[in-house]
């Protein structure tokens, strides 16, 4: 038997919270459930995929103490149904719970909480601590660049390496790379993980948007944990070496550029009017005295453009794929950006004097892309 009382907003946070853990599909049943336990003055629930899980407390009222599991989904559509009022969740001998608020109930067949999979216990021995939302943040300044899925597992997560009191964010896909350098103003310790981008795509939805409430994360060698308000998230990290990034980031160059981000941004963003899904048509730059060009021919049409730059060093004209220049931009605030180039076959780079962002981009082959 299991009785309590909880608002129905702190609940239903909860269980959105913890849903994100809860598995699409499983050969193990009790995985599509919510463990909830009532025990001591906590009230707690938690989603298990065994890869990623997420557990979040919620305060409210234990009349009697107890656990039980339940239907992830069912459970949280009714929740986020119910009116803005006390719920309170019964359960009987038979895992069954009686779920009541004002006028409503709902009794849903549950499961005993023995079989579930608890959260591992996490030695809380190395730690950063950053603001929640600068860990978001800096998840969607880089995790676009990380390849969905791979053969190469690696490339599916993301690097998190802590040297000196900054943590260096890392995703590639084996056609450009995204790396944020953040300054950590508390206790920082040396680590270098990589985390599935599943997580990070999770726990980014959760993370608060106020600078002010911050973040804790634990690194074990298999597991990271992040704990912040009353929300434990715990993932397996990807086991290996991470490719070695540093002989990619020379800081040579032939030509640099100083251009209007939005400017540049908008006339990229017009020139995939030509372009189809999936088609892999190159945006080609001319860059000289005069300025930059902008071309793009497709069965469609074409469109040509100029924008004013500050240039420095060769002419240069080189083919791109005009998504991956269209991702790097969206996530960079600042109005005007620089970027290096070598020679139509090298990577471009765009990235600031500090080197808090670094993106690269590999070019395309226009000549026979025409």
């Amino acid at each position: 038997m299991m009785k309590l009382k909880v608002e129905k907003k702190m609940l239903a946070n909860a269980v959105s919270n913890v849903l994100k853990a809860v598995p699409g599909k499983t050969t193990m049943q009790i995985l599509n459930n919510i463990l909830i336990t009532a025990i001591g003055s906590e009230i707690v629930l938690v989603g298990n995929d065994l890869e990623l899980g997420i557990s979040s407390s919620v305060e409210g009222e234990i009349v009697e103490q107890g656990k039980t599991t339940i239907d992830a989904r069912l459970f949280s559509e009714i929740v986020r149904k119910l009116p803005d009022s006390e719920i309170t969740i019964t359960t009987d001998a038979n895992y069954t719970s009686l779920i009541t608020c004002e006028k409503s109930k709902f009794n849903i067949a549950g499961k005993s909480g023995d079989d579930f999979s608890y959260l591992p216990i996490i030695e809380k021995d190395k730690f950063i601590t950053l603001s929640q939302f600068t860990l978001r943040e800096t998840i969607n300044q880089t995790l676009f660049s990380i390849a969905m899925n791979d053969n190469n597992k690696m490339m599916t997560g993301e690097l998190f390496e802590v040297a000196n009191g900054i943590l260096k964010v890392v995703g590639l896909d084996g056609h450009r790379i995204a790396i944020r350098n953040i300054e950590l103003t508390s206790h920082a310790d040396d680590v270098k993980v990589v985390v599935p981008g599943k997580t990070l795509s999770e726990i980014s939805k959760i993370l608060s948007t106020n600078a002010e409430d911050a973040v804790t994360i634990y690194f074990t060698n298999n597991h990271i944990l992040f704990e912040f308000d009353n929300t434990t998230v715990v993932s397996r990290l990807i086991e290996g070496e991470y490719f070695r990034i540093n002989q990619m980031l020379s800081s040579d160059y032939e030509t640099k550029l100083k251009i209007n981000k939005k400017e540049f941004l908008d006339c990229i963003d017009r020139a995939t009017l030509f372009v189809k899904e999936g088609d892999k048509k190159p945006i080609i730059i001319t860059i000289d005295d005069t300025g930059m060009q902008l071309n793009i021919n497709s069965q469609m049409g074409s469109m040509n453009e100029e924008i004013d730059i500050d240039k420095e060093g060769k002419d240069i004209m080189i083919g791109f794929n005009p998504k991956f220049l269209i991702d790097a931009l969206k996530v960079i605030d600042d109005e005007e950006i620089s970027i290096y180039l070598v020679n139509p076959k090298a990577p471009c780079f765009i990235k600031n004097e500090e080197e808090s962002y670094i993106y690269l981009i590999l070019p395309v082959n226009f000549n026979t892309a025409r």
